[in-house]
């Protein structure tokens, strides 16, 4: 990058890849400067498929990008999704050395905390402290420089498949780029779409993606669980692409016309659809769309809320469910959540 100070992201996922350049402020926040985008052909929910196509697609956005920005883009933070993505909760025990909690300590803490079975076949994504205890207090963010003579911290490892995040470093590296580091996708949207209040008094991010939906569960401003649901709005585009006979043009008909509650859609509403072998297009009710996308729309939300239930930290979700991601903006999936979940639903 010709700027140093500027911070590239690139989103691999199932049906774009997405490139955005920020600029850090002076105040701590992030100015967008440049923005790419590309349709995506080389992934399966979440997953590399073909490089080839995965590299094309990620020049593509990045030439966009860069254009936007005016510089040269040499490294990205890569993000990473995928039904392969398993979070689990651990804790680590040590002895403070010398009475007072050194960053030596901490360190410690992390590493008994980390020592766990791991597949070999699996390596660990993030380490995500959510507590410290020194002694026995409780709820300590930072313990740098406490008094104590037991140190405890409480974790939550994200682990994923080896070859999967070899393949989306490797598909970033033959399109000339270094990957700074690989960052899980409900992680990042969670910084981009959450409020401080939300994290605090208990939320949970759903990123409704193309192939997958990623789950995150926040609470005392600490991530608590995480999730993926290998569904998405592929599945709700194959469905119209079977339900009206037009393969070609059912994700153009899905984003332009779709809705996840029939009820919400007039019965005088009509829209055009494309058909197959150079026959004349036809004029379909909406609703007939409409009824389409709901039952489908429906079972995804569902089993996220069959998620949350095994999670077991649906009681602790007190600002409800913040939905994001492409497939979040069909008409009436707010209130298709609000009854899903029966909880307070936002679009972030």
């Amino acid at each position: 990058m010709s700027k140093s100070e500027l911070i590239v992201g690139l989103d691999i996922g199932t049906t774009k890849i997405c490139a955005v350049v920020g600029e850090p402020t002076e105040n701590g926040g992030m100015d967008i400067v440049g923005i790419g985008t590309s349709p995506s052909t080389g992934l399966r929910k979440g997953v590399v498929v073909n490089i080839e196509q995965t590299v094309q697609s990620i020049k593509r956005a990045l030439e966009e990008a860069e254009l936007m920005a005016g510089c040269e883009i040499r490294s990205v933070y890569a993000g990473i999704a995928g039904s392969h993505i398993k979070g689990f909760n651990s804790h680590g025990v040590i002895a403070v050395k010398g009475g007072e909690v050194s960053p030596r300590d901490i360190e410690r803490a992390l590493d008994a905390a980390k020592a766990v079975a791991i597949p070999l076949d699996r390596e660990v994504i993030h380490i995500l402290p959510q507590e410290y205890i020194v002694d026995d207090q409780r709820g300590i963010v930072d313990p740098l420089g406490m008094a104590g003579v037991r140190l405890e911290v409480k974790v939550h490892i994200v682990t994923g498949a080896v070859t999967s995040a070899q393949n989306i470093v490797r598909s970033c590296h033959k399109s000339g780029l270094d990957v700074s580091d690989i960052v899980l996708e409900s992680l990042a949207s969670a910084k981009a779409v959450l409020t401080e209040e939300e994290r605090e008094i208990g939320v949970a991010l759903i990123d409704l993606g193309g192939g997958t939906c990623d789950i995150a569960i926040f609470a005392n401003d600490s991530i608590k669980h995480t999730g993926v649901l290998a569904l998405g709005g592929q599945n709700l585009t194959n469905d119209i692409a079977f339900g009206l006979r037009t393969p070609m043009a059912a994700e153009k008909i899905k984003i332009k016309h779709g809705a996840a509650i029939a009820e919400m859609v007039r019965p005088d509403e009509y829209i055009e659809v494309p058909s197959v072998g150079g026959r004349a297009p036809r004029r379909l009710s909406r609703q007939v769309l409409a009824e389409i996308c709901e039952p489908r729309m429906e079972e995804i939300l569902t089993l996220l809320d069959q998620e949350l239930v095994r999670s077991g930290l649906k009681n602790m979700i007190g600002a409800g469910v913040v939905l994001t991601g492409g497939t979040a903006l069909i008409e009436g999936c707010q209130e298709l959540g609000e009854q899903v979940f029966n909880l307070p639903t936002r679009i972030g």
